[in-house]
């Protein structure tokens, strides 16, 4: 089975180091990504574009608009990347690097850092990067749940706040990035509802495979498990693993056993072609 990577982080943030150096014990690099996906049978990668300056660290607000993916000097062949933005600095000038940057083709999107940054996915600051989704049949992604920082704050991140979007802008095609979790259902909802509101299930866990048994062994995913039956929307869910975060065949795994089997195809590979069709140039 071929699998996309709808999720990934390849950008030199302290956290992403931190995180695989004491927790999923990942090489994080570019030869890591490489051999990791190649071991596990993942065709593409599709990064997330985050950077951070020598301040605090992300969410940074001095970052600069578009955000790309920086670890290393040159991407590795299966990997693209979603522009990400930074509404501190989504000024007239980054909103003219914006459109530059992803018509290049190894931009697949966007991604909007909901709760990171204290602004609603319907602020009006966004709005220009709802145009140019729409001008150039791209998607915009956003993180969705807990966030990875103690600045970040959740009531700018909860799902619910989507329907709002998907409603308003019926012809672009958004990605809720971690379905929302811990607030899953909800997320669950707001996919089930919108016929362009898709989502990840990226992110779900941080760790190596002995904390992944160790949650799928008690009632940690019950949550979870419930929301995928409400939703019963398979063809509008994506594998991700929001990497360095866990090892990647670590996290196939454990999606695979939330995920049934009849519907792995689509999860793994499939629904990812319909909400990025410009990655269909590098399969």
């Amino acid at each position: 089975m071929k699998i996309i990577d709808a999720h990934m982080h390849l950008s030199n943030i302290k956290e992403f180091r931190h995180t695989a150096k004491e927790l999923s014990f990942v090489d994080y690099s570019n030869k890591g990504i490489v051999n990791e996906y190649r071991e596990a049978g993942v065709v593409l990668g599709i990064g997330m574009g985050l950077t951070e300056t020598a301040g605090l660290g992300f969410p940074d607000p001095e970052a600069q608009t578009p955000m790309a993916l920086d670890l290393e000097e040159q991407l590795p062949d299966n990997i693209v990347y979603c522009a990400g933005i930074n509404p501190y600095t989504l000024d007239e000038n980054a909103i003219e690097r914006l459109e530059y940057e992803i018509q290049k083709p190894n931009v697949v999107g966007m991604k909007i850092y909901l709760g990171y940054y204290p602004f609603y996915a319907f602020d009006q600051v966004y709005d220009p990067v709802y145009s140019l989704a729409e001008k150039y049949d791209i998607p915009v992604v956003f993180h969705t749940g807990d966030t990875y920082s103690e600045r970040g704050l959740l009531k700018y991140s909860h799902p619910l706040t989507l329907d709002e979007v998907a409603v308003k802008h019926r012809k672009i095609r958004f990605m809720m990035a971690h379905f929302g979790d811990p607030w899953v259902l909800t997320g669950s909802e707001v996919v089930y509802k919108n016929s362009n509101m898709y989502a990840d299930l990226s992110g779900l866990l941080v760790g190596t495979e002995k904390e992944f048994k160790n949650k799928l062994n008690g009632r940690f995913f019950d949550h979870l498990k419930h929301a995928l039956e409400f939703c019963d929307h398979y063809e509008k869910l994506l594998f991700g693993t929001d990497w360095p975060l866990a090892p990647i065949a670590t996290y196939i795994d454990f999606v695979k056993e939330i995920i049934p089997e009849k519907f792995h195809s689509d999860v793994f590979y499939h629904n990812a072609l319909k909400v990025f069709p410009k990655i269909n140039s590098y399969l």
